[in-house]
């Protein structure tokens, strides 16, 4: 077990915890970049360079509705899924499973929004 005891004379600067440095210009550089990080991500987006996978590729002549419907098929059985697994849980964990299912259900619902209103538009072509 870890003792915090009185440092020796004339050592300020020696943490009680080894491992631990109270010289503040130690922990000046890591502090700053994980605040750079949380309140400002828009300076560092430009820092990287986001290349598409080149692992799975989308069809390039694939029609806009059979990408809908896909999407809404994905979008059903991950709502099953989540449904199926908050039946395993127990209570705050349930609580945010059937709210991620809650999300998916909104996403599955506007796309299938999206869905009939393409169908609607080409029936009146």
């Amino acid at each position: 077990m870890l003792k915090v005891t009185d440092s020796h004379v004339g050592s300020e600067t020696e943490s009680a915890i080894p491992c631990c440095s109270a010289d503040p210009k130690d922990l000046h550089r890591p502090t700053t970049r994980s605040r750079n990080y949380q309140f400002r991500p828009a300076a560092l987006v430009g820092t990287f360079a986001l290349k598409p996978g080149v692992i799975f590729v989308v069809a390039p002549d694939v029609d806009d509705e059979t990408l809908i419907s896909h999407a809404c098929e994905s979008l059903a059985s991950a709502s099953v899924m989540a449904g199926e697994f908050a039946g395993k849980l127990e209570g705050t964990q349930r609580n945010m499973m059937l709210a991620l299912q809650q999300v998916i259900l909104l996403g599955e619902l506007a796309l299938n929004r999206l869905l009939v209103m393409d169908k609607t538009a080409g029936e009146a072509r």
